[in-house]
């Protein structure tokens, strides 16, 4: 984890509370579940923008193909039938 990430350091110089080892136990048991839980909304939330982009892909190319079947469907309209010629 690089420093931006992290909190700011907080230096408490004398004024500093004293942590007992269970204290400071649980304190790092803490901090490894917040980077579990990190790490897992990270995950989800990547999930999340793969997932969103696949739709709105889909989206488009539903949107790009009924706009090019119509097209297509008026040019065919429009296709008149050549003149019969009746010879005599």
């Amino acid at each position: 984890m690089s420093g931006a990430e992290q909190g700011p350091k907080i230096k408490y110089g004398e004024n500093a509370p004293k942590l007992d080892k269970a204290q400071l136990q649980f304190m790092k048991l803490i901090e490894e579940q917040n980077l579990d839980r990190v790490q897992k909304l990270k995950r989800i939330r990547r999930n999340n923008l793969l997932t969103a982009g696949a739709l709105g892909v889909s989206v488009l190319a539903i949107y790009g193909y009924s706009i090019f079947s119509v097209q297509q469907e008026k040019f065919l309209d429009d296709f008149e039938e050549p003149k019969k010629i009746t010879t005599n």
